[in-house]
């Protein structure tokens, strides 16, 4: 558990810091911000929607850590968008399709890792082809095959993985 989610538990119930310490595990390991999970694991156990200040006040976040969480879930697809009490205000539901919840990580998390990846590899083949160790390209040149063979793997298991995880 964080230590915002620790420091915060006296204005929680027993139920609410539960769900946003499993949330929060969640989402360290998947690498995001801990305000990710947080935010996540209030919405998802919360009867009500909630609004960016409804967190900063109940998770003890500061502004910029709510914006940025609100903003990463919103990316991702898990957050849904829905009419308050106050009009003036933007207030936010946790989503709980799981296909699109998977999708939107997909999309905007690994992805652009495996793009980027990709880009890097073009670089390493450079570097490989001016090798003048005949021995050496060889090995490089078949290790960075097998890299190759695993990212083309990589792109085809997320669309499986997507329809397997979808409700």
């Amino acid at each position: 558990m964080s230590d915002t989610v620790a420091n915060s538990q006296s204005d929680l119930s027993e139920i609410e810091s539960a769900a946003i310490a499993y949330f929060c595990d969640g989402v360290r390991v998947l690498g995001l911000p801990p305000s990710v999970g947080e935010i996540y694991g209030l919405l998802f156990i919360s009867q009500q929607p909630l609004a960016q200040a409804d967190f900063v006040a109940r998770l003890k976040m500061s502004k910029g850590s709510a914006s940025q969480g609100l903003n990463l879930l919103k990316a991702l697809g898990a957050l849904n968008e829905v009419e308050g009490p106050d009009a003036r205000r933007t207030y936010f539901e946790a989503n709980l399709n799981l296909k699109r919840l998977v999708g939107g990580f997909i999309r905007n998390q690994i992805r652009p890792h495996l793009r980027s990846g990709e880009a890097k590899m073009d670089g390493l083949l450079e570097i490989a082809e001016r090798e003048s160790d005949p021995e050496q390209k060889a090995f490089i040149q078949e290790r960075l095959g097998k890299l190759e063979r695993w990212s083309q793997r990589g792109q085809m298991v997320l669309p499986v993985l997507q329809r397997f995880l979808g409700e």
